[in-house]
């Protein structure tokens, strides 16, 4: 891809400043909104591709921004920005969908290789070179063409982010292989992130489970291998 449009979500004049000319210096076209607000109007009016999204808003958090995204089935990545290196924050915004973090100070070169890396996973390697085009288990298609998920008795979408996606792909790719938390963060993240941590992987594996398990707390096809991270365990096929 190229000129890829990112929206930047940041109450800061001169910090927005300094992102967005060396963003477009990168060759990204940039939109900037100052509140939460505007962000919602922007990304409602253009396309865009990826979202940073600082978490201090002069009227909204970015907690809330980034729970209205999703909440309206918004997909793009969010790299979420933040001043603070609590990690009670960074598990909030995992939960409320959040794909990674950069702390304050951050040097340009940082945040323009974390986009470039989720963008790559968001749209390119994730179109590219798959063993199947699709794969099913129980009553869920995974269509690794389109980068879709839906159930075949209604044929609904089930919405992922892209980083859920790369998960479940992975996992489903995988069957009966117990796989480690270590291998799914290098696998889905590709770089050393900031939440590259266990809680990274156990919140993104619980979004997951909600989504596609009739019972989240006895899962059937995502399960836990104690001590070690996660097996994928369906009845895979193709459709």
């Amino acid at each position: 891809m190229a000129g890829e449009h990112i929206l930047v979500v940041e109450d800061e004049p001169a910090v927005a400043r300094g992102l967005t000319y060396g963003l477009n210096a990168e060759g990204f076209v940039t939109f900037w909104a100052e509140n939460g607000k505007k962000a919602l109007e922007l990304i409602e009016s253009n396309d865009i591709h990826l979202i940073l999204l600082d978490i201090r808003l002069p009227d909204v958090s970015g907690f809330d921004v980034c729970r209205q995204f999703r909440a309206q089935g918004k997909r793009q990545p969010i790299i979420m920005l933040t001043a603070s290196d609590d990690e009670v924050d960074k598990v909030l915004g995992l939960e409320l969908g959040a794909d990674d973090y950069v702390v304050k100070p951050y040097s340009l070169r940082e945040v323009v290789s974390r986009i470039r890396a989720m963008l790559r996973r968001a749209y390119g390697d994730l179109a590219n070179a798959n063993g199947h085009e699709k794969l099913m288990f129980g009553d869920v298609i995974l269509d690794l063409d389109r980068l879709q998920v839906h159930r075949t008795r209604d044929g609904q979408p089930i919405n992922l982010t892209p980083t859920e996606f790369r998960l479940l792909r992975y996992l489903a790719s995988n069957p009966d292989r117990p796989i480690s938390r270590e291998t799914l963060i290098e696998t889905v993240w590709g770089y050393d992130s900031d939440i590259g941590d266990d809680r990274t992987i156990d919140v993104h594996i619980r979004h997951l489970r909600e989504k596609l398990e009739e019972d989240p707390t006895n899962p059937r096809w995502i399960l836990t291998v104690r001590g070690f991270g996660y097996k994928f365990k369906p009845d895979i096929a193709k459709p």
